[in-house]
């Protein structure tokens, strides 16, 4: 670990709170030359409408627009990071692609900028944007400062994690017993009651109890449902 990860590491994983947490991680990415901060952060769950939380400290101006524009659905360091892991600088390449997102952008101070997604078991997506007005990215700079990107892009989803699963996905971090476990893993495999009570050797009254033990952990409706988020969790 260098000098820049050990002084940022504390507070990124022990803030108490979403505010402490983004002053630490916009404090971090100015130290690496950057003005402008966001982190957005996708739940799996619930599928149908998956919750997200957005932290940046853009202008007002920008925040307003981008809302207005609905630019969370054209935004294509969003639609990267959601296909790759790989770090994104922004180029002419993806301007040409999206230009009137990116002429808004300019108009609103975002010249220049850096971003990389992070996935983890659980399902949960961040993506870390970082971007300033002018200077554009040298090779020199990306050189010296990637491997303390990326490791800023890892921590910080380990950080925001820590904070918001428990509260907007406390599923997450339920806690299955292994009998519980085998169940909803031949249940995800088609098999009734009755057939994962004959494969396991125990009633199927007893299949059913462990069934009903996922529902209230995993605040499932029924048993599709509690094997779904499941194995959308990493659980199975």
């Amino acid at each position: 670990m260098n000098s820049f990860q050990g002084d940022q590491v504390q507070a990124l994983l022990t803030a108490e709170n979403e505010a402490a947490f983004f002053a630490a991680l916009s404090g971090a990415a100015h130290k690496l030359g950057f003005d402008y901060c966001a982190y957005g952060m996708r739940m799996p769950l619930p599928i149908s409408q998956p919750k997200l939380v957005m932290l940046n400290n853009y202008s007002r101006a920008w925040k307003q627009r981008y809302f207005e524009q609905n630019y969370l659905m054209t935004d294509p360091t969003i639609a990267h990071g959601m296909r790759s892991s790989m770090p994104l600088v922004w180029s002419e390449e993806i301007g040409v692609k999206s230009r009137p997102f990116w002429e808004d952008a300019h108009a609103h101070g975002l010249g220049v900028g850096w971003a990389q997604s992070c996935h983890d078991t659980r399902g949960v997506g961040g993506l870390l944007s970082l971007s300033r007005s002018d200077e554009a990215l040298s090779l020199k700079e990306l050189h010296h400062i990637t491997s303390n990107l990326t490791w800023l892009t890892h921590t910080a989803h380990e950080g925001l994690t820590r904070l918001l699963v428990p509260k907007l996905m406390p599923e997450a971090v339920a806690r299955l017993t292994a009998r519980e476990v085998e169940v909803l893993r031949w249940t995800a495999d088609g098999k009734t009651s009755s057939e994962v009570g004959h494969i396991m050797n125990i009633a199927e009254r007893t299949v059913n109890f462990h069934i009903t033990n996922t529902l209230i952990k995993l605040g499932a409706a029924n048993k599709a449902g509690a094997v779904i988020k499941a194995a959308i969790l990493g659980l199975l």
